[in-house]
């Protein structure tokens, strides 16, 4: 069992991870706090590490350079007693990097790109609707040829609440029913619902024509992030939301990895 940590632009998920099993128990807290010494991610690691015996060590991904260094801070502050992974471009994630540049790959996208790997055969492609959605794209050819990125539901939503005199904050609601507003509210969540299926809906398709002309034909498809339920009965091709991929991901790397931890 392994402590996985993946730090992203709002939230860290977290939690106690095989890389057979996936995620036995899975954690959220908001990024931003990573520094708080009494709401930090360190009380969460010596709380985790304290009631659940067995964990051999902690591997971990972030897209967020500040909360790097804190996690760094605490790791070291604590003396951490275990075997540390910090996944990278440099590091075994189970295909080749097909990708020009390795280093401007976000370490969550290796993750993703790990975790679909493991899950089943390729060609692969990941939708994590975070912050900012990601597609990342894995071949038989190339292995990680690299993806998209593209605005999130809750970028739309706050974009258009900070950029007009009078439109509000939309909470978290994905409930549409209708597809003519009858207030503001009911107007915008329409608007970024049911417009932004219809923009992941695009991409994949042009992702899959793509694939296609290239012979990787029957992709498997997976999503996960905080917004993957967004996509249910909106894509018109199946596919397997998986909560937990990112951190499935860490573990993957981290067995193949083992020994050259860093």
């Amino acid at each position: 069992m392994l402590l996985c940590i993946d730090i992203g632009n709002t939230h860290t998920h977290y939690g106690i991870v095989t890389a057979t099993d996936g995620a036995r128990a899975h954690y959220d807290t908001l990024t931003r706090t990573l520094e708080d010494p009494a709401a930090g991610i360190g009380p969460k690691i010596a709380d985790l590490l304290a009631r659940q015996p067995g964990i051999s060590g902690l591997a971990w991904c972030s897209v967020v350079p500040a909360a790097s260094d804190a996690l760094r801070r605490v790791l070291a502050r604590d003396a951490f007693p275990l075997p540390v992974l910090h996944l990278t471009h440099d590091k075994k994630i189970g295909v080749p990097i097909g990708y020009p540049r390795p280093a401007e790959i976000g370490q969550d996208r290796l993750a993703n790109a790990a975790g679909a790997r493991a899950l089943g055969g390729l060609p692969a492609i990941v939708i994590d609707m975070g912050t900012a959605v990601t597609f990342d794209i894995i071949t038989r050819a190339r292995g990680y040829e690299g993806g998209i990125i593209a605005p999130g539901v809750e970028l739309m939503r706050r974009y258009l609440h900070e950029q007009t005199a009078q439109l509000p904050l939309l909470d978290e609601s994905i409930d549409v029913t209708r597809a003519v507003g009858q207030s503001t509210i009911e107007a915008m969540r329409i608007g970024t619902v049911i417009g932004f299926g219809g923009m992941i809906q695009a991409l994949l398709d042009a992702v899959l024509a793509d694939l296609a002309k290239r012979g990787e034909t029957n992709p498997r498809i997976y999503s996960t992030g905080g917004s993957a339920a967004l996509l249910r009965d909106r894509l018109k091709i199946p596919f397997e939301v998986v909560p937990d991929l990112t951190l499935r991901g860490l573990a993957t790397a981290w067995e193949l990895n083992h020994g050259q931890e860093s």
